[in-house]
């Protein structure tokens, strides 16, 4: 270990990187505050667990790490097979595992696909194309996604899918291929619209099928559409420079109970009406501006595996801000995705920073150019 130390370059660790996760993480905790004081001390407990695992992890060689790769995918398998059996259910979905203390397995396991497939696609670099490498890829993609899918959770199985897809396309996989799939799934994904607005429709689950009706006729189904309409009227009701975090307000939609939940998926909401437009302005600005320092430091890897962990996380925190986000403001159906860093849950807060953990271990081994 004291090796790999010392072929580290330390000017190189990226102090921008983690400020920007301290002040997102930090807002995160003020806002879940306001939203229900109950979990901020918990919060609290979450970040600095997930200082101590993100410095850690910093300083351990990700090469070691990624030598137990074959590990990390079959501990995925195992721990969403777990779920399966011994979940807990939670709103017609199981996606929990309460052992004393509750944790969502799938948000581990994106971490743990990101490595898995880091240095399988190094390994396989040169024949990812080739049929019988890529119908073992596909074989290997698949399992953890149709776990995933059965608990039933489609928003993560969608994240964790287009996370892997965006590693298999920087590792060079065919644009034909890539032509093919966007040319089958975005038609089948109008189809599938098409037919959740129909009556006793079997592809979706019940409740699936409910949200998409409840996004495209709200009006319709005001039972199952209420938590996004009083979404959209939190974050207008912001206006430009908010209400004031832990607003008393009488008018306010957070203190209204209109938002159940509000500090896990509809965060955002709370943000918007507290903090307004210049808040939830500077929290997208934070988000993004981790995504490209992952993104910068991904480019100055030293390999194809250091590359892959940075994208990877660049992938996580983009898709899953911009889902969370759409759902938020009405522009996609009601899925149930924390937004990185500030929504409530210890297992995603933890998960996020053990990834950037990663992410910086990568830069202090940086390339000179």
């Amino acid at each position: 270990m004291l090796t790999y130390l010392r072929n580290y370059k330390y000017k190189n660790y990226k102090i921008k990187l983690v400020i920007y996760v301290l002040i997102l993480t930090i807002i995160g905790i003020l806002v879940i505050g306001s939203a229900n004081e109950d979990y901020q001390s918990k919060q609290i407990i979450g970040l600095i667990i997930g200082i101590v695992a993100m410095v850690i992890v910093s300083l351990v060689d990700y090469d070691f790490i990624l030598n137990f790769y074959w590990i990390y995918y079959g501990l995925s398998i195992v721990l969403l097979l777990a779920v399966l059996i011994f979940g807990t259910t939670v709103g017609g979905a199981t996606r929990w595992i309460d052992v004393g203390i509750r944790f969502q397995p799938s948000e581990l396991c994106k971490i743990l696909l990101i490595l898995f497939f880091a240095r399988y696609l190094m390994i396989y670099e040169d024949e990812i194309n080739k049929p019988k490498r890529l119908i073992i890829t596909i074989a290997l993609v698949a399992v953890p996604l149709i776990l995933i899918l059965r608990e039933p959770d489609l928003s993560t199985t969608i994240v964790t899918f287009l996370i892997i897809f965006t590693m298999m396309f920087l590792v060079g996989l065919s644009s034909k291929l890539i032509a093919i799939f966007f040319g089958v799934t975005i038609p089948a994904i109008g189809l599938v619209i098409l037919l959740a607005l129909r009556k006793g429709q079997s592809i979706l689950s019940e409740y699936q099928g409910l949200r998409i009706l409840a996004w495209l006729r709200p009006e319709d189904y005001p039972e199952s559409s209420y938590q996004q309409q009083n979404s959209i009227m939190a974050i207008g009701s912001g206006q430009f420079f908010g209400k004031g975090l832990y607003t008393e307000s009488v008018e306010s939609v957070k203190n209204g109970n209109y938002i159940s939940e509000p500090q896990t998926d509809f965060i955002f909401a709370v943000a918007g009406e507290e903090l307004g437009f210049i808040g939830t302005v500077i929290i997208v600005l934070l988000l993004l501006a981790i995504v490209i320092e992952c993104i910068v430091i991904g480019r100055k890897a030293k390999d194809l595996s250091g590359k892959l962990i940075c994208m990877g996380m660049a992938s996580f925190i983009g898709y899953q801000s911009f889902v969370n986000i759409c759902v938020v403001t009405g522009l996609m159906p009601n899925t149930g995705l924390p937004l990185p860093f500030l929504s409530y849950g210890l297992t995603s807060l933890v998960t996020l920073f053990i990834g950037m953990g990663l992410v910086l271990n990568v830069g202090l081994q940086s390339k000179k150019y």
